[in-house]
């Protein structure tokens, strides 16, 4: 029986505390690959919690890949691979000193749209806002009128470094941040850095919008499959890329997490060669709803390998139109010496309030209030599927703003189903949205619905669930 000691003085979740200490004995092999982890009921008798705090704490733990679930045999620990992290000094943090999808269009002939993009707009905070631009502006502040720092004002930099450390476990300084207008403007400042004449392979299926940029920038672009795990690095070997774009803590569109073990063999892959990089869009990583937030792959980066992009597009509003990158410190070197004199694309006054609204706490609410409204969705979708009766697998219940629902069987004709059940769901008057959309190459795999519900009101989800039941069921 392990022996973990628990301090219940410590403001820091009992179940937090299992998962770090099983999450440890895992990492430094004190728990070898293939042990069998005691039942959540016998370990919640021995350390005298509920089993719910031990259900807790496994489920984190498989929902980063340290774990795997046997059934009817129990929990058991995965492999990791750490011969490339084995003498490696992972830094500490620094000091804090110094999307996304479109919109879906608009169609009147739909009744309900199930749209996996776009965000909630009726709980945005207009008056904070507004007291915000006010306060921004009240003392006629000239400075913020002149063109500033190119990277962005180093106000804003220290806020988001602060914000990601606490919430992704981002290791960074002010100094390595980009602040810029939206994702697609970081890829591009990116080629820039980089150089043009790259090999990128990307996660399959994935975000068009970024295989369109890649594309447009004369890329080479590589599809690499995936499996539960995330994007298969074997394949990944033997691609000849020399970059590759994922999203690993919130797959984009699968709902994947990339397991422990996958992100050690994808750091390790970039470590092999010195050209070799990662970019990480950390794409809707705000909104989970069981366990804690998965960490960022860049924070557990020893080899600055990988490029953070992240957006406010999902926590804030789409119209924000604010993104941030950040370079590890050989990249940040490149970017100063070739593309520094390009100004950043985000108006001073903009990231003024956005830095104000990081810095009196109305971030925090307003995500913690999201967080809520669309967990009290999540959960009305997830119920009216489940007691539908519609034939097919639901999954990417764990995270995110939408739902996948899969067929049975794989076929080599999983384009062609999808369509036909969005064409059924049409005649009902409801938008879906099929995943081959979003494959570079399609594959032998089982037909999949997108079901999002992001900005779906109770009554509309139930509605649109009801008419799905009659277009399929027909």
């Amino acid at each position: 029986m392990l022996t973990i000691s628990i301090d219940t003085s410590s403001k820091v979740p009992i179940y937090e505390q299992i998962y770090k200490y099983i999450r440890e004995e895992i990492k430094t092999g004190d728990l070898s690959c293939g042990t069998g982890l005691p039942s959540s009921r016998g370990l919640a008798q021995h350390l005298e919690v509920s089993r719910n705090t031990i259900d807790m704490a496994y489920g984190q733990l498989l929902s980063e890949g340290y774990i795997e679930s046997i059934p009817k045999k129990g929990y058991y620990v995965c492999a990791l691979e750490n011969l490339y992290l084995e003498g490696i000094h992972v830094k500490e943090p620094y000091p804090a000193q110094e999307e996304s999808s479109p919109d879906p269009v608009e169609n009147s002939s739909y009744q309900v749209d199930f749209s996996p993009s776009g965000v909630d707009m009726d709980y945005f905070p207009y008056d904070k806002w507004r007291k915000l631009i006010k306060e921004c502006l009240i003392d006629d502040n000239k400075e913020l009128f002149l063109s500033g720092k190119h990277q962005g004002d180093l106000a804003l930099r220290c806020a988001v470094q602060s914000y990601l450390h606490q919430s992704r476990g981002v290791q960074c300084s002010p100094s390595q941040i980009i602040i810029g207008a939206g994702s697609d403007y970081m890829l591009l400042l990116l080629s820039h850095v980089l150089g043009e004449k790259r090999n990128m392979a990307m996660e399959n299926p994935t975000y068009k919008q970024a295989y369109t940029i890649f594309k447009s920038l004369g890329y080479g672009v590589m599809p690499i499959s995936m499996d539960e795990q995330g994007i298969r690095v074997d394949l990944l070997e033997g691609s000849g890329a020399d970059m590759v774009y994922v999203t690993p803590s919130h797959q984009f569109p699968s709902g994947i997490v990339m397991s422990a073990n996958r992100r050690t063999q994808l750091l390790a892959w970039a470590s092999q060669k010195e050209n070799r990089y990662i970019i990480e869009d950390d794409y809707d990583s705000e909104f989970r709803y069981f366990g804690k937030p998965i960490p960022a792959l860049q924070s557990q980066d020893p080899f600055g390998k990988v490029i953070y992009v992240g957006t406010l597009s999902k926590a804030i509003a789409p119209g924000i139109r604010m993104s941030y990158m950040v370079l590890p410190e050989q990249i940040a070197e490149q970017y100063r010496a070739k593309a520094e004199f390009y100004f950043s694309t985000v108006s001073r006054i903009d990231q003024n309030v956005i830095c104000q609204f990081f810095e009196q706490g109305y971030f925090e609410r307003h995500l913690n209030r999201m967080r809520k409204v669309y967990k009290a969705k999540h959960d009305i979708l997830w119920q009216q599927l489940k007691e539908s009766g519609l034939q097919g697998h639901i999954s990417g219940e764990s995270a995110g703003l939408h739902f996948l629902l899969e067929q049975k069987d794989e076929t080599d004709h999983a384009a062609e189903i999808e369509k036909e059940l969005v064409e059924a769901a049409k005649r009902e008057g409801v938008k879906v949205y099929p995943l081959s959309e979003y494959y570079i190459r399609e594959e032998r795999r089982k037909p999949t619905i997108l079901i999002g519900f992001a900005r779906l009101k109770e009554e509309e989800i139930i509605d649109g669930v009801n008419r799905l039941v009659r277009a399929w069921r027909a």
